[in-house]
This record gives structure tokens, C-alpha cells and sequence, in this order.
């Protein structure tokens, strides 16, 4: 008899342990189930825009993509010398432009309206911004030719990849920002003020300011520093150092 009121009083310990356990994995069930019903209740522009997976495919954001591209290629069979004309196509298809900037065409992207330019923005032959997120960009940025930022991606697997789903994360470029040819910027980027990415470049994580960066992944190089204002651009003198052969 002893031995059974020892197992009911074991019994009851493990219950009042457990049950707590048990209320807090309700919780975290019921939280869940609500933060999946958010989503699945989200349209695919809303799940875009909060960087969540969506469905790129569907009638709305299609619609909208077609519309942003007749205008780019609207702007990109412009005459160089039609400075007005281009102008104010620049400023219908992007988001927000500055009282002074310069793009050259070609110039690609696919809803503009995401695009928001500083002041004195310069962006040469073939700039490429795929802005399903934001791609904001401060004053005083030199974009060199066949530079793309890119910020939309797709999932790893095959499967939801098939699906067409992809996500969108947002990209940010500080002030007096030069990049140069052939730079690459992947979603989520963040990059400093002040900072220089060399040419070739992959830039797939946040690159501090005040560097220059290079390389596929983009690392940094060096810092820049007051040095840099003394150095000469001579052409005379490189070919000087070049001739120079270490003994």
C-alpha cells in the first residue's frame, strides 16, 4: 500500500513539472500558427515588401514590372542630346531623384519606384537595378559602367525555386561612394560612407566606411587615410615606378 501512495505522489510531482511545459508549448504553438496565418494572409506584394518568400509571377506585380519597362526602353532609344525628354522619364520611373544627377543610358530596372537617389548621383553605361526592395543610395555616388545591384534572390532548393518564389532585401550605399566597373551588390548589402569597391567586385556582405574593398567576396583592403589625399595621379611618374626593377 506504501508503494502505491509513493507512485500517485511521483505522479502528481511530474504532472504539476510538466504542466507548466505543457501551457508554454501552447503559447509557442499558438504564436506560430498565428504568425503562418499572417503570412498566408498577406498578399505577395505585401510578403515583397516585408522580405518574406513571394510568388513573382502573379498579374499584379507582372503588370507593374511591364509598365516600368516600356518606360526604360522608352528612355534607353532616347537621343543622347534629348536632355529634357530623358529627364523627365528618369524622374516618372524613379522613386526619388535629387535636383542634380546624371544616368546614362542604357539604364535598366524594374519597378523604379523603390530606386532613391542622393544628390549629384552619376551612373554610367549599363547600370542595373533589380529593386524589388528598396536600393537607397546617398549623396555624392559614382556608379561606373556595368554596375548591378541586385536585390532580389531565390531559395536554395529547387523545389520553391520551380515555384518561381523569390525574396527581396534591400540595398543601402552611403555618401561619397565610389563604385567602379563591373561591381556586382547582392540583396541586403550595406555599404559605408566614403568607401571605394574595386572593379570585379562581388559584394555579398555589409563593407564598412572610410575603405576601399575588393575581390569575389568583396573583402576589405585597406582603410583610406589621410595619405590619400597626397597621392600623385601622374601618368609621368607610375611609368617612372614601372621602369624600376627591384634588385
Amino acid at each position: 500500500m506504501q508503494q502505491n501512495y509513493t507512485i500517485i505522489a511521483i505522479a502528481h510531482v511530474i504532472f504539476a513539472l510538466t504542466k507548466p511545459l505543457q501551457n508554454i508549448h501552447t503559447h509557442e504553438n499558438k504564436h506560430i500558427k498565428e504568425y503562418r496565418y499572417m503570412k498566408t494572409n498577406m498578399t505577395e506584394k505585401e510578403k515583397m515588401e516585408k522580405g518574406e518568400l513571394y510568388d513573382a509571377a502573379i498579374p499584379e506585380l507582372i503588370e507593374q514590372l511591364l509598365s516600368t519597362r516600356d518606360k526604360i526602353f522608352e528612355l534607353n532609344h532616347l537621343r543622347p542630346s534629348q536632355l529634357e525628354e530623358r529627364e523627365k522619364l528618369i524622374r516618372e520611373i524613379i522613386g526619388t531623384t535629387p535636383e542634380k544627377f546624371i544616368i546614362i543610358s542604357p539604364f535598366f530596372c524594374d519597378y523604379g519606384h523603390n530606386i532613391h537617389l542622393g544628390k549629384n548621383f552619376f551612373a554610367n553605361y549599363n547600370c542595373v537595378m533589380l529593386d524589388e526592395a528598396p536600393i537607397t543610395i546617398g549623396d555624392n555616388v559614382f556608379i561606373a559602367p556595368n554596375v548591378s545591384f541586385y536585390t532580389a534572390g531565390h531559395p536554395s532548393d529547387v523545389e520553391r525555386r520551380n515555384e518561381w518564389l523569390e525574396y527581396a532585401w534591400p540595398i543601402t550605399v552611403g555618401n561619397n561612394v565610389w563604385i567602379c566597373g563591373g561591381v556586382t551588390i547582392t540583396p541586403g548589402v550595406t555599404i559605408g560612407d566614403n568607401s571605394i569597391i574595386a572593379a570585379g567586385s562581388v559584394v555579398t556582405n555589409d563593407i564598412p566606411s572610410n575603405v576601399i574593398a575588393g575581390g569575389n567576396p568583396c573583402r576589405v583592403i585597406r582603410t583610406i587615410t589621410e595619405k590619400d589625399k597626397l597621392r600623385s595621379f601622374s601618368w609621368e611618374e607610375k611609368k617612372a615606378k614601372k621602369q624600376v626593377k627591384p634588385a
